[in-house]
């Protein structure tokens, strides 16, 4: 019986449910207005799941388990192409500069406004939280909870024994090869760095080498338009794997425990929803019309809400910048990549921020304290540098500052059972940082393009 039911939410999922999709496609309805559609039709099918089924049913667990070679296999292609696209993408843009220093004007820039960001997010954070009267001790863990929050201990333990100077010269690749193969948390920033020497290198020997630098330009602009050419036909199918993400979600997710956390829950999303519109406010004293930003960035930030996944987004991070807003393609490549491992707002910024004044009044510290929350706001910021931009993020971030910060880190074990839920809006946050970083640099540079920025064209739309 339990196959029929199976093969029953098998197909209102994928047969109706992404056959209805397919005709939007093929009536060339906007990619947004496809990709809203699958958020809203992957809400109603996890929901017909849970109502019917159960969140640990064997019918819900096994349509999952299908469900998940397209949301989890679409996941898998984005991160495929996001190291070759850093690589290619950021050397391109270099060697096409006219000098270095251009270079380092946008780093400085990008670097700036991601940790600045991140200590507005801190502080955001702590008043919100103290507003709340979330304390640590006022939540009860579960058994599972306490198995974690004391796993937790134990890695605290070890993040505590290394510096937070170590961990930022950390992301310097010892072995190039190991971070072009996404080999560890800072793969992403050491590509970067990478791609940096290597773009550097190439824009000293045009003036040194002209023929041979020639033929190294050419060649990265060609693999540059392979890699956008991969990016194209993966970003083709978000649609389905938004879903397929969202179906997952909601079918498998415990609402008991999460009722239980409410109040977490609903203090996680007014900080969020605050750091969005600093987000805003950065927009508009740039001199750009906010609301455009939000339309134009809204199905990017819709896949980073379901896949919870920074360096997941990274190619839809670019190609929103490069084709929406009109920020150059190098620029773009630069921030986004930047973003996923610099200054997050949400899983660097917020989180480890509210865990800290959470638990500062059960050891007897005032989390209102002018020194104590300086101290904590600097640590939030600086301990924001390699970050990795997957789910499990915020956990690390959050384990570096309270350990910094000497406080037991068992809460964030505690949390366990909500942070799909709260990782969600954060890995939101930390993309809209590395858009807003990349959109203010071009602007501040003068070269953000404002006629594609405004453009009102449903041709700025990116894939077909």
């Amino acid at each position: 019986m339990d196959i029929l039911f199976i093969i029953i939410n098998l197909v209102v999922v994928v047969g109706v449910m992404g056959g209805a999709l397919l005709y939007q496609h093929k009536n060339h309805i906007s990619f947004t207005r496809r990709v809203f559609t699958a958020l809203i039709l992957g809400l109603i099918a996890g929901a017909l799941m849970q109502v019917i089924f159960g969140p640990d049913s064997g019918v819900t667990t096994t349509t999952i388990t299908w469900l998940n070679i397209i949301g989890n296999g679409y996941v898998r292609l984005l991160q495929m192409i996001v190291v070759p696209l850093i690589f290619v993408s950021i050397t391109s843009a270099i060697v096409n500069l006219k000098d270095a220093k251009t270079l380092g004007k946008y780093g400085l820039s990008i670097i700036s406004i991601l940790v600045i960001t991140t200590a507005i997010a801190a502080l955001l954070a702590i008043f919100t939280t103290v507003g709340f009267g979330l304390r640590a001790d006022s939540i009860v863990a579960g058994d599972a909870e306490a198995a974690r929050g004391e796993s937790l201990e134990t890695s605290g333990q070890e993040v505590n024994a290394s510096t937070i100077s170590s961990k930022i010269v950390e992301v310097i690749p010892t072995n190039v090869f190991a971070a072009l193969s996404g080999t560890g948390s800072n793969a992403t920033l050491s590509v970067v760095i990478f791609s940096m020497f290597v773009g550097v290198a190439g824009l000293t020997a045009k003036k040194k080498h002209p023929k041979e630098a020639g033929v190294f330009i050419d060649i990265i602009n060609a693999a540059q338009t392979i890699v956008m050419g991969i990016v194209d036909i993966v970003l083709k199918i978000t649609p389905f794997g938004i879903l397929a993400l969202m179906t997952k979600f909601l079918a498998t997710s415990n609402f008991t425990e999460i009722f239980s956390l409410i109040w977490f829950v609903v203090a996680s999303y007014v900080i969020l929803l605050l750091i969005l519109i600093v987000h805003m406010v950065i927009i508009a004293a740039n001199g750009l019309n906010p609301f455009t930003y939000l339309k134009k960035s809204m199905t990017v930030l819709l896949f980073a809400f379901t896949a919870r996944s920074s360096a997941a987004a990274v190619p839809l991070t670019v190609k929103t910048m490069s084709t929406k807003l009109g920020v150059p393609e190098g620029l773009a490549s630069l921030a986004a990549s930047f973003g996923t491992s610099i200054g997050q707002n949400g899983c660097a910024g917020m989180y480890p921020a509210m865990l800290a004044v959470m638990i500062a009044p059960t050891v007897g510290q005032n989390p209102l304290d002018p020194v104590w929350l300086i101290t904590l706001v600097v640590v939030v910021a600086i301990s924001s540098f390699g970050v990795a931009g997957v789910g499990g993020g915020a956990t690390f971030a959050a384990l570096i500052v309270l350990s910094a910060m000497n406080l037991p880190v068992a809460l964030a074990g505690v949390l366990i059972s909500i942070e799909p839920l709260i990782d969600m809006g954060r890995t939101l946050i930390n993309v809209s940082d590395a858009l807003v970083a990349g959109v203010t640099t071009a602007r501040i540079s003068g070269e953000l393009d404002t006629n594609m920025y405004n453009s009102k064209d449903d041709a700025t739309e990116f894939v077909g």
